[in-house]
C-alpha cells in the first residue's frame, strides 16, 4: 500500500517539511503590553512536541493599534522582540520544529475585549482601547465607533511597520512569515468592496483594492531573507452579497505568485457581520481547490478538518498541498501521532516520550528527536 500523503515530505520555498501537517496561528489573548508571557511558552512548547511539520505563531501585530485586543502579541518594539525571543529559546531547546509567524494588523476589528469577556469593541477613551483605522471610515458592525480612514502617511506607516516586523522576525531566526490578509482584518478590508470605499488609487477596481496588500507583501518580501518563505493567508470569500469573491481571490493569488509569494493559506469570512457561512466539514476546501488549480504555489487548506482520512483525502485528490490544524490540535495535541498510527506511518517524538509508543505501533516513533 502506498504511504499516506499526509506523511510525505514537502518543500515550501527552501523550507523542508517532514510531513504535510502544519499548525495554524491561534490567538491566545494572553500577552502583556504586546509581550509574550509564560503562557506562550506552555502553549507553543507543547505544540512543538506534536509531530507536526510547522508551528505558526499567532497573529502578531506590527503596530500597537493593530492588535485585536489589548492582550494580543506584537512585534513592534524591542520589548516585544525580546519577549518572543525568550519564548523561542525555551521551545527550541526541546524541539527542532520549524517556526513561522503571522504578521497582522486588525484594522477596524481592533480595540476589542478578549473573547471570554464578550469580545465587544472597546472605545478609544477606555484604558484598554484606542482609535481603530481602516481603508474607509466604515465600522464592522452597526453601533460601533467608526475607524479612521488611513491617509497616505498612514499607509506608509503601516507598510513600513510590516517590513520592520519582518526584520525583527529574521533576527529571531523565524523560519517563515505569513502575512494576514484574511478574517476581516486590515489587508482583507482593503481587498473587499464592502469595507473599501476609497476613491483614490487604493479603492474601486479589483486592481486598486489589491494595491495596498500587494505593496505590503513586497515590503515584507524585501525585508525578510530571500531564502526563507513569505506566504499569505487570505479569506477566499466574504460569504456576503457584494463582497470579496473566490474569483477575486484567484486573481490576488496570481498577483502574489508573480511577486514571489511562497504559498497561500485559504480561509474565509470574517469581514461582514452579514456573512452566511455554510459551516461543515471541509467547507473551505473548494476555495483552496480553486487557488490550487490556478497557481503553482503550495496551497494550505484549513477549516473543520478534524479526521485523519478527511485530511488525507484532501491531499490525495490534489485539492491542497498542506493541511492546517487549529482547534483540532488544541483539542488533541497529539493529532499527528494518532494520524501516523492510523496510517502506519512514523512521526517524530521527543526522546523523553519514546516509552509511550503503543505496542501495536512498533514503528510509530521511528523518526527520533536525535536523528
Amino acid at each position: 500500500m502506498a504511504p499516506a500523503k499526509l506523511f510525505t515530505p514537502f518543500r515550501v520555498g527552501e523550507l523542508e517539511l517532514p510531513n504535510r501537517i502544519v499548525i495554524a496561528p491561534m490567538c491566545q489573548y494572553s500577552a502583556e503590553n504586546g509581550c509574550m508571557t509564560d503562557w506562550h511558552t506552555i502553549h507553543l512548547g507543547q505544540l512543538a512536541l506534536s509531530g507536526a511539520a510547522l508551528l505558526t505563531i499567532e497573529a502578531t501585530a506590527v503596530v500597537p493599534e493593530g492588535r485585536i485586543t489589548y492582550a494580543d502579541v506584537g512585534l513592534y518594539s524591542d520589548e516585544c522582540e525580546t519577549a518572543i525571543g525568550r519564548v523561542l529559546d525555551s521551545v527550541r531547546r526541546w524541539s527542532d520544529m520549524p517556526i513561522a509567524i503571522q504578521l497582522a494588523h486588525a484594522g477596524r476589528k481592533a480595540s476589542t475585549e478578549v473573547p471570554w469577556k464578550g469580545g465587544h469593541q472597546i472605545s478609544p477613551d477606555h484604558s484598554n482601547g484606542w482609535q481603530t483605522e481602516a481603508p474607509s471610515a466604515i465600522p464592522y458592525a452597526t453601533g460601533e465607533i467608526p475607524p479612521t480612514a488611513l491617509d497616505r502617511d498612514g499607509l506608509a506607516r503601516v507598510r513600513d511597520a510590516f517590513a520592520e516586523a519582518a526584520r525583527r522576525a529574521s533576527r529571531l531566526s523565524i523560519d517563515a512569515v505569513q502575512i494576514h490578509a484574511a478574517h476581516g482584518y486590515l489587508l482583507h478590508e482593503f481587498l473587499s468592496p464592502l469595507s473599501n470605499q476609497r476613491t483614490d488609487e487604493y479603492g474601486g477596481s479589483l486592481e486598486n483594492r489589491m494595491c495596498f496588500p500587494l505593496e505590503v507583501f513586497e515590503a515584507v518580501r524585501a525585508a525578510f531573507p530571500a531564502e526563507r518563505p513569505v506566504t499569505v493567508r487570505v479569506s477566499g470569500t466574504d460569504w456576503a452579497e457584494g463582497g470579496w469573491t473566490i474569483e477575486e481571490t484567484v486573481a490576488f493569488a496570481q498577483a502574489l505568485e508573480a511577486r514571489g509569494c511562497s504559498g497561500m493559506h485559504i480561509s474565509s469570512g470574517g469581514l461582514s457581520a452579514a456573512q452566511q457561512i455554510p459551516v461543515g466539514p471541509s467547507y473551505q476546501v473548494p476555495l483552496a481547490r480553486a487557488v490550487k488549480a490556478a497557481t503553482r504555489m503550495p496551497v494550505i487548506a484549513v477549516g473543520l478538518i478534524t479526521d485523519y482520512v478527511q485530511a488525507e483525502a484532501i491531499l490525495a485528490t490534489g485539492d491542497a498541498d498542506l493541511i492546517a490544524l487549529a482547534r483540532a490540535i488544541l483539542y488533541d495535541p497529539r493529532w499527528p501521532w494518532h494520524a501516523a498510527a492510523y496510517f502506519g506511518a512514523s512521526v517524530k517524538a521527543p526522546n523523553q516520550y519514546l516509552r509511550s509508543q503503543p505496542h501495536q505501533y512498533p514503528r510509530l516513533f521511528d523518526v527520533r528527536a536525535d536523528d
